[in-house]
């Protein structure tokens, strides 16, 4: 996606495939949320009405069935790709879910992330070490 030529979006931009490319694109440079004096700076990529804050989420859920997204079925499939990419415990966090919401979700959309630990995984266990330094 070509950067946009506006300061204010995020640096580097976010690889958006087209045609979502063009579309995003011709959206940013006709925002029609930020023609009043609250949210000409806005950050936000859809700013809601009150300045420095986004857009509701029922607003925004009510304007995408408006143009005939099927909003319940559009999450329902983005939350199953991510299992399909993630472990669910991580999607669980991640989205604020129960971690029994995403097993089934992901055993629904044939995942094979069964074999999962969850915690801390930045830190050995104790008592480990790599194979060369326990043999000398």
């Amino acid at each position: 996606m070509p950067q946009p030529a506006d300061p204010r979006h995020a640096d580097p931009a976010s690889p958006v495939p087209e045609p979502a490319a063009a579309l995003l694109l011709a959206y940013l440079a006709d925002r029609d949320n930020t023609n009043t004096a609250t949210n000409q700076a806005s950050r936000w990529l859809f700013p809601g009405r009150r300045a420095g804050r986004p857009a509701r989420p029922d607003h925004m859920s009510s304007r995408l069935r408006e143009i005939g997204i099927p909003v319940a079925a559009a999450r329902g499939a983005a939350i199953r790709q991510q299992l399909l990419e993630l472990p669910a415990p991580v999607v669980a966090d991640a989205l604020g879910y129960h971690d029994k919401t995403t097993s089934r979700l992901l055993r629904e959309s044939g995942g094979t992330w069964s074999r999962y630990a969850a915690g801390d995984h930045s830190r050995s266990p104790a008592g480990w070490a790599p194979k060369g330094i326990r043999d000398s």
